[in-house]
């Protein structure tokens, strides 16, 4: 992915049709009530999930501007520049879309130490123990480490 434009140049698509949304070629994204698109980080060689977090219109942008993932902090309610203070950052080499463009999956190459905040390489570190589930006891379901 190229970093090469301005945000300030930067449109998204209207969302005319969904004929147009589905099957047309324009980046038309539905951000939610809160204004918010999930992204999916997968890692660009491996596709193993990062982490998910959300963006709005303006961290899209500069995620597009930079080649750089910057996501929507919920809890803070600012802009987070993934790594800008951790040195994780995550270089963008793809962005993908789903068929009604309501979520997103960025395909990158994780920078530093790993991509979580508890220093794992994942935020996806763990798995259900789907034993748990089959056997007939009524503990809870278990979780196991990767």
């Amino acid at each position: 992915m190229s970093a090469s434009a301005s945000i300030d140049t930067i449109q998204f698509a209207t969302r005319d049709s969904k004929d147009s949304i589905e099957n047309g070629l324009a980046f038309a994204p539905k951000f939610d009530e809160n204004g918010l698109i999930p992204a999916i980080a997968l890692d660009h060689a491996t596709n193993e999930p990062l982490m998910v977090a959300y963006m709005n219109e303006t961290s899209l942008k500069m995620t597009l501007a930079l080649g750089e993932a910057v996501y929507w902090s919920r809890s803070r309610s600012e802009i987070w520049h993934k790594g800008k203070t951790s040195g994780e950052y995550q270089v963008v080499k793809e962005i993908r879309t789903d068929c009604d463009q309501d979520a997103i999956i960025l395909k990158v190459v994780q920078l530093g130490g790993g991509c979580c905040h508890t220093k794992n390489p994942t935020c996806f570190y763990r798995k259900v123990d789907m034993a748990t589930i089959a056997s007939e006891e009524t503990a809870p379901v278990a979780l196991l480490k990767l």
